[in-house]
């Protein structure tokens, strides 16, 4: 079924590389150079290895519910390269690899994945809003980040994500409207990973695709290849130079697959067939930008295992020191909910610490 509507739309979406990393449009090609080809490379091999290792983690008992990228580096990385450094990222849950390309550390990840909430609190100059869960809520903050940016006449865009489920909720209609009338600064990115936990795409809109959504607001929408890179890369960009001359915001579609769960608490296997995994495990992004910089003489294979074992030394490092570190006193689980506890809050602490006075 998703086979069939998605391959291959040739024509329809914007693409650069074809899924076996060949350029498929020469004037497309975006001029990056190779110092940022191999980092966003490097950032998306970072963030698989990570994700792989954090699944490996919560299956062992040693860190919470946690939320796969799997399949979707690319739709991360190659927005936030074509971004600067003054912009915004306003993430929702599955954004590691766009996180780390922005510049939050892999441990600071962990440890909000290990349920510490110093692992949500990133440094200002970093632009990277705290992550947020409650779907869609993304876009309003966005768009207020956005806001802000044209009250103060500052050069600089937010860009928001939210999963093709989220276009569904009302927070989504809500964000892009305002930003829309207001023309703001505002890239909003729609992962469309083809399934909002077990519900398909294909039951959350009767649209033909998630991009056109952009012409009942006025602005502008374009369908991009979200497991390519390059194509991500230059579509951002388009946008960012649009928001800074005032025209408003733009949405991107990513057409993209979650290769993994929608969080460990799923079984994908109960409600999606392994066929359609196989196929999109064929456009697996990191395959195909490994191909294109190999065919670029900028990697090699031996390349490419030599820095596998080391990030994957750098994981295992990282989530050790987050087990040495990460765990909190209880005081902190109450102390974040407001800047200065309420009476009601300090009470419940008090009670709890009562509880497990008493329970000893």
């Amino acid at each position: 079924m998703l086979t069939k509507q998605y391959d291959p739309l040739k024509g329809k979406i914007l693409e650069v590389l074809d899924y076996k990393g060949k350029i498929v449009n020469e004037k497309l090609e975006p001029k990056i150079d190779d110092e940022t080809l191999l980092k966003m490379y490097k950032t998306m091999v970072l963030g698989r290895i990570a994700d792989v290792k954090a699944l490996q983690y919560q299956r062992q008992g040693r860190m919470l519910t946690y939320a796969p990228i799997k399949g979707q580096e690319a739709a991360q990385v190659g927005v936030i390269a074509a971004l600067e450094k003054q912009d915004w990222m306003v993430p929702a849950f599955r954004e590691m690899a766009g996180m780390l390309y922005k510049g939050a550390s892999l441990k600071q990840l962990y440890l909000y994945w290990y349920g510490n909430e110093e692992g949500n609190h990133f440094d200002e100059d970093l632009r990277i809003l705290p992550i947020s869960v409650p779907i869609a809520s993304q876009i309003n903050h966005g768009a207020g980040v956005a806001y802000a940016a044209k009250v103060q006449k500052k050069e600089e865009v937010a860009v928001a994500y939210v999963g093709d489920g989220g276009t569904s909720h009302g927070e989504f209609h809500e964000g892009v409207n305002f930003a829309a009338v207001f023309d703001l600064p505002l890239i909003v990115i729609i992962q469309n990973n083809q399934w909002a936990i077990s519900t398909p795409r294909e039951v959350q809109t009767k649209a033909e695709t998630l991009a056109q959504k952009a012409v009942a607001y006025g602005i502008q929408g374009i369908q991009v290849d979200g497991n390519d890179p390059l194509a991500m890369y230059i579509a951002v960009q388009e946008a960012r130079k649009r928001a800074i001359k005032g025209e408003g915001p733009t949405i991107i579609e990513a057409l993209t697959y979650r290769l993994g769960p929608h969080t460990t608490s799923d079984d994908p296997t109960i409600y999606r067939k392994d066929e359609d995994v196989a196929y999109w495990e064929e456009r697996d992004p990191i395959i195909r930008f490994k191909q294109y910089l190999i065919d670029k003489k900028l990697w090699t294979e031996k390349d490419d295992e030599k820095y596998n074992k080391e990030t994957t030394d750098f994981v295992n490092k990282t989530f050790k020191e987050v087990e040495k570190t990460g765990l909190i006193e209880l005081d902190e689980v109450f102390k974040y909910t407001f800047e200065t506890m309420t009476k009601d809050v300090a009470e419940q602490l008090a009670d709890y610490k009562e509880y497990l006075k008493e329970a000893k």
